[in-house]
C-alpha cells in the first residue's frame, strides 16, 4: 500500500503540474478527490479495516488527500492569475484609436429661427424686450384698444386664470404686445420686473420675442407657439418705414438678394392703417419657396400703431408715431426648413429633432449685410 500511495502520489502530482487550464486541472481534481476519485475511494475503504491497519493507513491517506488538495489549490491560482493577464492583454486600450461615437444633442429648430431673427434685427438696431407670460387684462387687452366684448376677451379663444381675491382673472398672454406697452408706458414697472427695456421713452425701437398662448390646435396652430413682435416709436414715422424694415428682414432671413411683398388691408385693434404682408412664393411639388413663382403666403401682421394705444401708454400721439409688427416664429421655421406639420415641434420626439434640429454651433444665420 506504502508504494501504491507514493505511486499515485507522484501520478497525481505530475497531472496537476502539467495540466494546462483550470479545464484540464478540474478534471485531475475529479479523478483524484471527486466522489467517485481514487483517492476518496481509498478512504472509504478504511471502514473495513482492522483498527490497527487504520493506525497505519489513515494517516498515509489523508496525508496523500491534503498534499493533492493543496498542490490542485496552488496550480489553480496560477492558471486564473495566467488566464486573467492573457485576457487584460487581449483586451488592452489601443489610444491611438479614435473614440466611439457620443450621441449629441441638437438645437430645436425654434430656438435656431428665434435666434437668426433676433441677429438680424439686432443689426437693425433693434433692442431687445422681455415680459412675464402671465398677464392682466389691461397689458394684454385694454391698453391695445380691443373693446370689451371683444372676442379674443372669451374664454373659447384665452385661457384665463381663476380670479384673485380682488375678483380680477390672469391670462396667458395672446401676443408678446404687452411688452410693447410696458416698454411705452412712463410709470415705473412693478417690483420684480424682468423684462429689460421697460419704461423708456421714445424714440423706441425692440423686439419682443417669448412664448404666447391661444386656444387653437391644427396643422398650422397650437395651443402655445412663439412670436417676435417688433415696436418703432418716433417723430414722422410711416408705413414706408415699415415696408423697408420688412422687406429687409424678409430678404435677410431667407438668405434672398430680394423678395416681393404686398401689403393687404386687415384690422386689428392695436395698429390703424392694418396690414398683412404677404411675400411671393411657390407651392408647387409640395413645397414653399420663397422669392419665386405666382403664389402668395401671408407671412406677418403689422400697422402704424394707433393713436388710442400711445394715449394709454402716456405718450402723445401728435408727437409721436410708429409701427409694430408680428412674426410667428415657428411658422416661419416651418416655412424655410420646410417642416409640415407645427404640432411635431412640440412632440418631444428625438427623431424628429435629431432629422431638423440645429448644431450649436451653427450659426445664427449665414446670410450677412443689409441693401
Amino acid at each position: 500500500m506504502t508504494t501504491d500511495l507514493a505511486g499515485l502520489e507522484t501520478e497525481f502530482l505530475g497531472r496537476i503540474a502539467a495540466a494546462p487550464d483550470t479545464a484540464a486541472l478540474e478534471a485531475v481534481r475529479l479523478d483524484a478527490l471527486g466522489k467517485s476519485g481514487v483517492i476518496s475511494g481509498l478512504l472509504k475503504s478504511l471502514g473495513g479495516m482492522t483498527p490497527d491497519e487504520r493506525k497505519v493507513q489513515g494517516p498515509a491517506l489523508n496525508g496523500l488527500r491534503d498534499r493533492v488538495a493543496t498542490a490542485l489549490a496552488d496550480r489553480k491560482a496560477a492558471l486564473e492569475s495566467a488566464e486573467l493577464d492573457a485576457k487584460l492583454a487581449a483586451g488592452r486600450l489601443d489610444l491611438s484609436l479614435p473614440a466611439p461615437p457620443r450621441r449629441r444633442g441638437a438645437v430645436h429648430p425654434t430656438m435656431q429661427v428665434m435666434d437668426e431673427m433676433i441677429a438680424i434685427f439686432a443689426e437693425m438696431g433693434f433692442a431687445l424686450a422681455e415680459g412675464p407670460d402671465i398677464e392682466d387684462d389691461f397689458h394684454n387687452f385694454t391698453a391695445l384698444n380691443f373693446p370689451p366684448k371683444h372676442p379674443a376677451r372669451e374664454m373659447h379663444d384665452t385661457f384665463f386664470l381663476r380670479p384673485g381675491p380682488d375678483g380680477s382673472a390672469k391670462l396667458l398672454r395672446t401676443h408678446t404686445s404687452p411688452v410693447q406697452v410696458r416698454t411705452m408706458q412712463k410709470t415705473n414697472t412693478p417690483p420684480g420686473a424682468s423684462w429689460i427695456a421697460a419704461g423708456q421713452n421714445p424714440p423706441i425701437r425692440i423686439i419682443s420675442p417669448g412664448r404666447t398662448y391661444r386656444m387653437d390646435s391644427d396643422a398650422t396652430h397650437t395651443p402655445m407657439f412663439h412670436q417676435i413682435e417688433g415696436l418703432v416709436i418716433d417723430r414722422n414715422i410711416h408705413m414706408g418705414h415699415l415696408k423697408w424694415t420688412l422687406d429687409q428682414f424678409i430678404a435677410r432671413f431667407f438668405e434672398l438678394e430680394s423678395v416681393v411683398t404686398r401689403f393687404r388691408p386687415h384690422h386689428f385693434p392695436f395698429t390703424e392703417p392694418s396690414a398683412e404682408m404677404d411675400v411671393q412664393c411657390d407651392t408647387s411639388g409640395g413645397e414653399v419657396k420663397i422669392g419665386q413663382g405666382a403664389e402668395w403666403s401671408e407671412i406677418v401682421g403689422c400697422g402704424m400703431v394707433h393713436p388710442n394705444v400711445l394715449r394709454n401708454c402716456g405718450i402723445d400721439p401728435d408727437q409721436w408715431q410708429g409701427f409694430a409688427f408680428g412674426f410667428g416664429v415657428d411658422r416661419l421655421g416651418r416655412l424655410k426648413y420646410g417642416m409640415p406639420d407645427l404640432r411635431d415641434m412640440f412632440a418631444s420626439d428625438n427623431r424628429w429633432l435629431a432629422h431638423y434640429g440645429f448644431s450649436a454651433f451653427a450659426a445664427p444665420n449665414p446670410a450677412s449685410g443689409l441693401s
